[in-house]
């Protein structure tokens, strides 16, 4: 969609009746937070992240030398 076509479609939006207009300011917020806002963690997600760093602190990940050679051995 070009800037212009959607200023005239923003233009027309004040003459929708003022539920549409409503809606579409939530459908707008929906959409700002979707690809612009911070994401929020729910708490399955933000203990993973704590266990990851505590795995992380006690040396339970894998170097980057077993990494590369695990996907070496899956691309011969």
């Amino acid at each position: 969609m070009t800037r212009e076509a959607l200023e005239v479609l923003l233009d027309s939006v004040s003459t929708w009746p003022e539920e549409a207009q409503e809606e579409l300011l939530r459908s707008f917020s929906e959409i700002q937070t979707k690809y612009l806002g911070v994401y929020q963690l729910n708490d399955d997600e933000r203990a993973a992240v704590r266990r990851g760093l505590a795995e992380m602190r006690e040396g339970k990940l894998a170097s980057d030398e077993e990494v590369a050679a695990l996907f070496n051995r899956y691309r011969e």
